[in-house]
């Protein structure tokens, strides 16, 4: 049996990395007193896989994790532990208990979708680029890798685009052939602007995935 956890990431915990999220989730599913299953070998570790990871400054209300348990346990329980052992600053906000066929979040992501709040004089240049970015067949952008710096035509991976009372609101793709980062988005959209891009703060709202009949929806609805 296995846990599937929705979780936040408030503003003050933004600065902290993924890494050191992986980790200090490890140590707080030890502090759950839930029968947590445990690798094999020489330094045993929970068994547990993240959705998909969140870049560095940015917040959400959508992150996914995956923990394996030893023993069957009833979503209430193991809701009630997880909260008590995590801070405010992590809410707790869905558990789904799933078996052990169940398909790994980080296999389902197909796409995400994103508030994006600018900052700065050029926001308003920057907004108004959107008609104009979705009139577009075709929109090359760099994008930065381990392997390197690729030139890539980003407008595919915008599945939607618009301006809202706060900000932006977008849907982007997010696989391992095919991702795009609101960040980039925000550099393409000022170059089309002709203008420095502002500050942009990014909360992630949904991981997305595919259904069986090919709709699209809230990973802890698959």
């Amino acid at each position: 049996m296995r846990a599937l956890i929705r979780f936040g990431k408030e503003p003050r915990l933004r600065f902290i990395s993924h890494l050191d999220l992986q980790r200090f989730f490890q140590r707080a599913v030890n502090r759950t007193g839930l029968p947590i299953a445990y690798s094999q070998g020489f330094n045993p570790h929970p068994v547990m896989s993240f959705g998909s990871a969140l870049a560095l400054g940015w917040t959400s209300e959508y992150e996914v994790i995956d923990i394996k348990l030893s023993a069957p346990m009833g979503r209430g329980r193991v809701e009630a532990a997880v909260k008590g052992a995590l801070p405010e600053d992590l809410p707790v906000l869905e558990v789904r208990m799933i078996d052990d066929k169940h398909p790994a979040p980080m296999a389902q992501v197909r796409m995400s979708d994103y508030r994006i709040i600018l900052d700065g004089d050029s926001a308003g240049r920057v907004v108004e680029a959107i008609p104009e970015f979705l009139g577009r067949d075709s929109v090359m952008a760099v994008k930065k890798s381990k392997s390197g710096e690729k030139e890539i035509d980003i407008r595919p991976l915008a599945i939607a685009l618009k301006q809202t009372d706060v900000g932006i609101f977008c849907r982007l793709m997010l696989t391992e052939q095919n991702t795009l980062k609101p960040d980039l988005l925000v550099k393409a959209l000022s170059d089309i602007a002709g203008v420095e891009p502002p500050e942009a703060r990014i909360h992630r709202l949904t991981l997305l995935g595919e259904g069986d009949n090919g709709e699209i929806l809230p990973l802890m609805k698959l």
